[in-house]
């Protein structure tokens, strides 16, 4: 088993000693795929995770199935999103389930308390939550219209084999240039069948969303351009209230698109320099991952250039606080790009 060269991307520290150091690889090319900065292991082989979705989506799309079930742009947004179970995804996924007659037992995401709520904003006494509050709702009712568009089963849509899934790894073999063959192939939290690549082809596949370029099958262009403004006009059901992607994107005013993934996995699409970024912290640690990746957007001159760093000033650097609100350590990045 090859194991990737990663490096140390940041420390966190306890009273100015070291105490954790979350290692990782960064890389950052154009839409061509020329590899133009990076750090570690650019090469490294990582499943995509949520940061795959758009590119899951694009098989609907494609085929005319927002226009053929009459789905919203922001509904668009919230098939690439891993939302918070806020009331707005939960109602956006409500009526697309309509739309295409399915039901929320349809859905084989599984269920889990939606990500809006935690230890400090506990749900109401009597909540109720189902598949829809999921946080991946919105792929799956996007994976279900695929099949109701096509006459497809629906029970099976899971399945590796299923034609949704092949068309699905047909188009994103195409957009990075990866054989089929050569990539990882996994299942995801949500039951659904994931991808994996280096690490330099999901910044490929981020660069092409953003620049709308989508290389030799032009066909696809229009697409990845649809995908890309849905999810810049509604970041709000990208991501939810307080989440680092949609700071990022409303920071840019729409310039970047930002998508997390499960497993320290960050990607972000960069329209005005036609840029993907890919950011993998190996021990999966999210404050990690958005320090780290505000730095590369920083280093990148980007930040500066067109982005309100005065929103993002939570994520960058965080301290480490006690249960009483005091500052007791400090995480910084420490990753540091190389140019090509």
């Amino acid at each position: 088993m090859d194991f990737p060269a990663h490096v140390p991307l940041a420390i966190a520290t306890r009273n100015e000693h070291v105490e954790r150091i979350h290692w990782g690889s960064v890389a950052v090319v154009d839409s061509e795929g020329a590899l133009l900065a990076y750090a570690g292991d650019p090469a490294a082989m990582m499943f995509s995770r949520s940061t795959l979705k758009p590119f899951q989506a694009i098989p609907f799309v494609r085929d005319g199935g927002i226009e053929h079930f009459g789905f919203s742009e922001d509904q668009v947004a919230l098939m690439c999103a891993s939302h918070s179970g806020e009331a707005s995804h939960v109602n956006a996924v409500s009526n697309m389930l309509t739309k295409i007659e399915h039901v929320a037992t349809d859905l084989g995401c599984g269920c889990h308390l939606p990500d809006f709520y935690s230890a400090d904003n506990l749900p109401p006494a009597g909540f109720h939550f189902d598949q829809r509050h999921h946080n991946c709702s919105g792929k799956h009712t996007g994976f279900l219209a695929y099949c109701r568009l096509h006459g497809l089963p629906s029970h099976s849509y899971l399945a590796p084999e299923h034609a949704l899934q092949r068309d699905i790894q047909r188009v994103v073999a195409a957009l990075t240039r990866v054989p089929e063959k050569q990539l990882w192939t996994g299942t995801d939290g949500c039951n659904a069948p994931n991808l994996g690549m280096p690490l330099s082809r999901l910044a490929l596949l981020w660069a092409r969303l953003a620049s709308g370029d989508a290389g030799s099958d032009a066909s696809l262009s229009p697409v990845l351009q649809r995908l890309f403004n849905a999810m810049r006009r509604h970041p709000e059901m990208v991501s939810g209230t307080g989440r680092a992607d949609l700071g990022i994107t409303i920071a840019s005013k729409g310039d970047w698109v930002a998508k997390t993934g499960a497993d320290g996995v960050q990607t972000v699409g960069i329209r005005s320099r036609g840029l993907g970024v890919a950011v993998k912290v190996s021990d999966g640690d999210f404050p990690s991952v958005f320090a780290v990746t505000l730095s590369v957007l920083k280093q990148l001159g980007v930040l500066e250039e067109g982005g309100d760093s005065a929103l993002l000033a939570s994520w960058a650097d965080p301290a480490l606080m006690s249960c009483t609100g005091a500052p007791v350590g400090q995480l910084k990045a420490t990753v540091q790009l190389k140019f090509v």
